[in-house]
């Protein structure tokens, strides 16, 4: 998919400033994620954001997660376990919440990809194959394991979202 200024996609404009080598493929992903839920949410009508249709994800429930899901991975990968205010946002995915509208939903999705890039700046890529203990059971993966599984479950739930608008318009 295209950004709405016709550009390539994110991973075709050459290396990201800052960004190490070997996280490139994570920043490009996460930008380009962004830049498409940008374009398929332009205009997208409030009353369907909660829709869900034959029983799929609403909507509303992709924003929230894929901000909670980047939220908790680079904590992970900073070797970091899950605050309580990350664990009761884990708990409210997917409830519509009274004055969650669109606009809230996608400026806390920018703040939290915002903040994941400027965490790749910081990751020293000697860390990478690091060990990093994920949950309560502290279920081993490393540094690269958890920023990768953070682009990929992204561009996963992206793809959903895609499907889901345009099922839901479609009705």
């Amino acid at each position: 998919m295209m950004s709405s200024n016709k550009l390539p996609e994110v991973w075709l404009r050459g290396p990201l400033e800052g960004i190490p080598a070997l996280l490139q493929p994570v920043a490009h992903a996460l930008l380009q994620a962004q830049e498409e839920l940008h374009v398929l949410l332009h205009d997208f009508p409030e009353t369907l954001l909660w829709e869900q249709p034959a029983g799929v994800a609403s909507p509303g429930f992709h924003l929230q997660h894929m901000t909670g899901v980047l939220d908790r991975l680079f904590t992970y990968a900073a070797g970091q376990m899950l605050s309580p205010q990350q664990l009761e946002y884990l708990a409210q995915e997917g409830q519509p919440a009274a004055r969650t509208s669109l606009s809230r939903l996608l400026a806390a999705l920018d703040d939290q990809l915002a903040l994941s890039i400027t965490r790749l700046k910081e990751t020293n890529p000697d860390t990478l194959t690091a060990v990093r203990g994920v949950g309560r059971k502290q279920t081993p993966s490393t540094v690269l394991g958890l920023l990768f599984h953070a682009a990929e479950h992204t561009m996963r739930h992206t793809g959903q979202l895609l499907v889901t608008v345009q099922v839901v318009k479609a009705k």
